[in-house]
């Protein structure tokens, strides 16, 4: 299986047109105002040049048609670059997926995604890391990957074209050109939005917090879509992953499994816990699924790592 690839902000950056041309703008307004009105900047004249009525407002209509076909590509444009979300992917190299779901997620310059064969819920695989926008291209950076742990710290550029909810990624990989089609699950929001990472556990009522290194436990929510994987990225160990869907609102955070590397028996299992954000930190409580009561503290994670 072809390593799974990334969608993607494309940023647009600096000045269409320079301030010159905006004031030669302004100053075509107020010759067609007094044109066609008698007037500029409250002075009032005698209408003049009649004849000139009709070409003048031609000439107006005209430019505002011209001027107004950049300004809608900009705001499709711009529109079009939020990528953060939840994705399924749809198709690999033209071929449709079957079988199996692919879902990822992206959130705070990271994404993490997970796949099963829809036969059994049996886990097939999971991948993520870091991403990043530059020269108009997606970076992903694979910190953990369970397909081929060999190319964990791999940077893969995609280029991405998006056309409403669907994102179609290209790359040139090791095994060959890769061309996928996502389509967003969905882009929703809510208080526990955000890529985090544990950094404290409650234990024998006693909160310990830790500092997270090579070896971490992240959780990424999103789109309402979760996906929590226990890693290490030096040694390139995989520990476990497990995601599905969530809601958060008023304190209740429920979240209803999808896939789970180590139980695929777990799916559709749902459990609901406690939350709060305090200083900006996830403070997580409830009953674990083996019925152990459970407190835990999760940071953002470009914050706690």
């Amino acid at each position: 299986m072809q390593c799974s690839n990334q969608p993607v902000h494309l940023p647009f950056s600096g000045q269409i047109f320079g301030e010159g041309f905006v004031n030669f703008l302004l100053a075509v307004s107020k010759l067609y105002r007094f044109l066609l009105h008698g007037y500029v900047d409250g002075l009032v004249f005698r209408p003049f040049f009649f004849n000139f009525h009709f070409l003048v407002h031609l000439l107006y209509i005209r430019m505002k048609k011209f001027l107004l076909l950049p300004l809608l590509f900009l705001s499709s444009y711009l529109h079009a670059q939020h990528v953060e979300g939840a994705w399924k992917l749809i198709s690999q190299n033209q071929v449709p997926v079957s079988g199996q779901e692919f879902i990822k997620i992206y959130q705070d310059n990271y994404f993490a995604f997970g796949v099963k064969n829809l036969a059994d819920n049996s886990f097939v695989g999971a991948g993520g890391g870091p991403y990043a926008v530059s020269g108009g291209k997606l970076q992903e950076t694979l910190e953990f990957f369970t397909l081929n742990p060999e190319i964990i710290g791999m940077v893969t550029s995609f280029d991405a074209r998006l056309d409403g909810k669907r994102m179609t990624l290209s790359a040139t990989t090791p095994k060959g050109p890769l061309v996928e089609v996502w389509e967003k699950v969905s882009d929703a929001t809510d208080d526990l939005t955000g890529n985090w990472v544990i950094t404290g556990r409650k234990r024998d009522d006693q909160v310990q917090r830790s500092t997270p290194g090579a070896r971490r436990t992240i959780k990424i929510l999103s789109g309402g879509r979760f996906q929590w994987v226990a890693f290490n990225s030096e040694t390139r160990e995989f520990s476990g992953t497990g995601g599905g869907t969530y809601t958060a609102k008023d304190g209740k955070y429920v979240e209803t499994i999808a896939f789970f590397s180590r139980d695929n028996s777990r799916v559709g299992a749902s459990l609901g816990f406690d939350y709060q954000v305090i200083d900006g930190e996830w403070h997580h409580s409830g009953m674990s699924s083996t019925g152990q009561p459970i407190f835990e503290i999760w940071t953002p994670y470009a914050r706690g790592y």
